[in-house]
């Protein structure tokens, strides 16, 4: 069985987000919402960070059932055109659940 992946994620609107109208940036968040369900991932957390960060407006954590989950919906967001809109980076990972106990327990 494949182990769930998890994409944190920090990013900025462009220039260009700032050009649509509200209505025609609600269809896209829409649509990219739209997108991330179908893909089977969730987004648990987003945060604004526009009050700490004078690089990224918001970061978060999505998760995806698997790597294809992640695949099909970066292809989604190519064909919404949201890198247009929007510039970020990004980090998979998988969690170690043995070495998440282990740090925990030195942490303590």
């Amino acid at each position: 069985m494949s182990q769930p992946i998890y994409k944190l994620f920090v990013g900025r609107f462009s220039e260009a987000w700032y050009h649509l109208s509200q209505d025609e940036q609600n269809s896209l968040l829409t649509k990219l919402n739209e997108a991330l369900e179908k893909a089977g991932g969730k987004r648990p957390i987003l945060c604004d960070s526009s009050w700490s960060s004078d690089q990224w407006s918001f970061g978060g954590v999505e998760e995806f059932p698997n790597l294809e989950a992640v695949q099909q919906y970066t292809l989604a967001l190519k064909k919404l055109n949201w890198f247009r809109y929007c510039e970020s980076t990004n980090v998979l990972g998988t969690i170690d659940l043995q070495k998440s106990i282990v740090s925990s327990k030195r942490c303590v």
